[in-house]
Parts: C-alpha cells; structure tokens; sequence
C-alpha cells in the first residue's frame, strides 16, 4: 500500500506521515523504517535533520533508519516486506539529483530527471511493502525565475503526479490538517 503525503513547507505533512506509519506499524505489529533522503549541505540543513531526528525518536519511538539521498530506487527494491516504511522527502531527493548533475547542460539535467524519475516510479510501482511517502507541493505559486529553478519545479511536479497515479491512497496536509483526495486508489473528486 503506497499512501503518497503533500503539503507546502511546514504544512504539518511530515508529521502527519509519521503518526500514520506508527500507527500502521503498531497495528500490524512492523517496525517503522525512516528512509531520509536529505543531505546535511550546510548548517541550516543540518538543524532540519537535528530537528526531524528529534521529533521522530524524541517520543519514545524507535524507528530504524535508512539514508538514502540519490539511489532510492534502489533502496526500494531492497526493502524487507516485514516493515513500514516512511520515505521523506522525495521533492529533497530530486534536488540531490539535480544537484549531482549540476555542472550538466540543462537538456542532460533534464534527462538525467527524467529517467530518475522513471525509475522511481518503476519501483514503487513493483513494491509490496507498506510506505508512506512525503512531498512537497511547490506548483502552486508564481512561476520561478530561472531555468534550473522552472527545470526543478517541472520535475517536481510530474514525478507527484506519476506517485499519485499509483498510490492507493493520496492526503493533501495544509495547515496541519489533511484532506483526503484519494482513497482506495478512487479520486475524492470522481
């Protein structure tokens, strides 16, 4: 089961999809398995880490972890079926991957996402696991200056389409509340 989590910075969905794998995880009798694809690039994003670390074992909780910040398809494909998985974030986890390919030309940026992104959604399409994965949803604002910026926020927006097509279960977080608009692999809207 794929529930796929979106919400903007600070939304409240990282900490919605933490409590919905702890408590998949209890019922189901699992350990819950962290997959982080941050990176600690700097200090400010190191006090992030510090931060989710602490709020996800600060409670008592023992989660295990797997770091993951550009190989996640095939981490995926390594998972134990034994386990819940939380995998946050993959709009972080794109930005690795542009990032590896930062001195690229825009075309080879582009299609270095593209088969990322292929991949992913390949592997999460053959996965039989529980997981629960975050995003962020970036597409709602102005359009960004800057190609790499517009490059990013493309791919950012097909790959959480291509999650949604195959989650069975999709929760938009916005002010730390969350509204259901897929469940049981129907559209709230159809």
């Amino acid at each position: 089961m794929i529930h796929f989590v979106l919400g903007g910075a600070r939304s409240g969905k990282s900490c919605f999809a933490e409590q919905q794998v702890l408590e998949l995880a209890k019922k189901k009798n699992k350990q819950a398995v962290y997959i982080a694809t941050a990176s600690a690039i700097d200090s400010e994003m190191e006090s992030r880490i510090t931060k989710h670390q602490f709020d996800r074992n600060g409670k008592g909780n023992n989660w295990q972890l797997i770091e993951c910040p550009l190989a996640l398809s095939d981490s995926l494909t390594e998972l134990e079926k034994g386990n819940v998985y939380l995998l946050d974030c993959l709009t972080l986890w794109l930005n690795n991957q542009l990032f590896s390919k930062h001195e690229a030309s825009s075309a080879e940026q582009s299609q270095h996402l593209q088969h990322e992104i292929g991949k992913l959604l390949t592997s999460l399409g053959n996965l039989d696991s529980d997981i629960v994965i975050v995003s962020n949803e970036i597409g709602l604002g102005v359009i960004p200056m800057g190609e790499s910026t517009r490059l990013y926020v493309d791919n950012c927006g097909w790959l959480n389409q291509g999650v949604a097509r195959i989650a069975e279960e999709v929760t938009l977080v916005t002010a730390g509340i969350p509204f259901k608009i897929k469940v049981g692999g129907v559209n709230s809207h159809e």
